[in-house]
């Protein structure tokens, strides 16, 4: 049996949506698709503003652009995330001062935030890990004390919620990714979210290459130029096309993913109580979008031999981020950041496979094996006759 990490799909209209993209004679940027899904997360969600992107580094690209951000500006971000979410601010020549996940989830520590502001710091960075929420209201309660912005990197986060209130609806500004290890894809892709309406009309223009085009061909000027600083951020209507094929699907696809999440907990959960492992958790004030499902083993050495002995049997379960403040890149630097939750995450934390058409036969599969793992004995041959019948 060979089940890989992630297997994207076609679950819905998007070869034929592609080919309708063709037939309208417009296929480049923030055609007849582009708008329809602005409009979808317009009306489902209630953002106030939303830009397709080509990816969700873009997204985070115009998110510095929008917030001006400039040599000598530090900007505050987790290390447990991907290089994108901070790579944006580099470029612009922020300095990135880290700050550790919490103890019992990879998301940052809001309670380290406050610590490590001071008169440079222009904007924090959450990411809100497996989709599950950080503690925003702790994280907005100091960015307002101190007039910073916030930026939701909420890659992992779709349909997802935070006290109700839906992830990227909570900071400033907020990003999203539609890459093909996200729940809904189209290959490449992502989104930016306007929250504070006076970004709106810049965050237009730094997507249209520094141009007012978006307004000309609203008919609001009679004709565009070159007025700020921007680059090329708009997809394709060819990509816009099939991302909206999914979209529709959306319902479908967190049905099945949210089934799949809670069958790995429920299943594995005993490995929890029995100390071999820690599992996925999540907090009272966030919901469960059934982006990923992880685990965290005792030691570095027990996570790779378990991702090595799954591998033998055909299962590829994966690591995930490296931290960033122990990266080649940042070593530069020369600081000394103790992140001892987020090391521990880089260095314990393994991910199993969980896609859309992951069937529940497979699933079965993997967690015996994890068990397996575990254990070899006959103790683990009686709970799967009993448990996974």
């Amino acid at each position: 049996m060979k089940i890989p990490f992630n297997k994207p799909c076609i679950i819905g209209k998007e070869i034929h949506y592609i080919k309708d993209a063709i037939n309208r004679g417009k296929i480049s940027g923030d055609g007849y698709y582009s708008q329809k899904c602005h409009q979808f997360f317009q009306q489902k969600y209630g953002f106030p503003k939303v830009l397709l992107t080509n990816s969700c580094t873009d997204a985070l690209e115009m998110s510095a652009l929008l917030l001006d951000i400039k040599p000598g500006d530090e900007v505050i971000a987790p290390s447990f995330t991907f290089v994108s979410t901070v790579n944006a601010f580099v470029l612009r020549g922020a300095k990135i001062v880290f700050a550790d996940s919490c103890s019992n989830n990879p998301n940052i520590d809001p309670i380290q935030i406050e610590k490590l502001i001071n008169t440079r710091t222009k904007a924090i960075l959450v990411v809100h890990y497996a989709g599950v929420a950080c503690d925003m209201d702790k994280i907005m309660q100091v960015a307002n004390k101190y007039k910073l912005c916030v930026v939701e990197d909420a890659a992992h986060a779709i349909d997802s919620y935070y006290k109700g209130k839906p992830l990227g609806s909570i900071g400033h500004l907020a990003t999203f990714s539609f890459h093909e290890t996200k729940n809904i894809s189209c290959g490449e892709g992502g989104m930016i979210v306007i929250n504070d309406k006076k970004f709106e009309k810049r965050a237009e223009i730094i997507r249209e290459k520094g141009t007012n085009r978006s307004a000309f061909f609203r008919g609001e000027i009679d004709k565009y130029g070159w007025v700020d600083i921007g680059s090329s951020f708009l997809p394709s209507d060819i990509t816009a096309a099939f991302l909206f094929a999914q979209l529709e699907k959306l319902d479908n696809v967190q049905k099945k993913r949210k089934r799949l999440w809670k069958k790995y907990y429920t299943e594995l959960f005993p490995l929890s109580e029995a100390g071999k492992v820690q599992i996925s958790k999540i907090p009272e004030y966030a919901t469960n979008n059934g982006h990923l499902f992880y685990l965290v083993t005792k030691s570095e050495q027990d996570r790779n031999c378990l991702i090595k002995y799954l591998k033998s049997k055909g299962i590829h379960a994966v690591f995930h981020y490296l931290s960033l403040h122990k990266s080649q890149f940042y070593k530069k630097y020369q600081i000394d950041f103790k992140l001892v939750n987020a090391d521990r995450f880089s260095n314990r934390l393994i991910r199993l496979p969980l896609y859309y058409n992951l069937t529940y036969s497979e699933q079965k599969y993997i967690i015996k094996e994890i068990y397996n793992y575990f254990y070899h004995n006959k103790h683990n041959q009686i709970y799967f006759n009993s448990n996974l019948s």
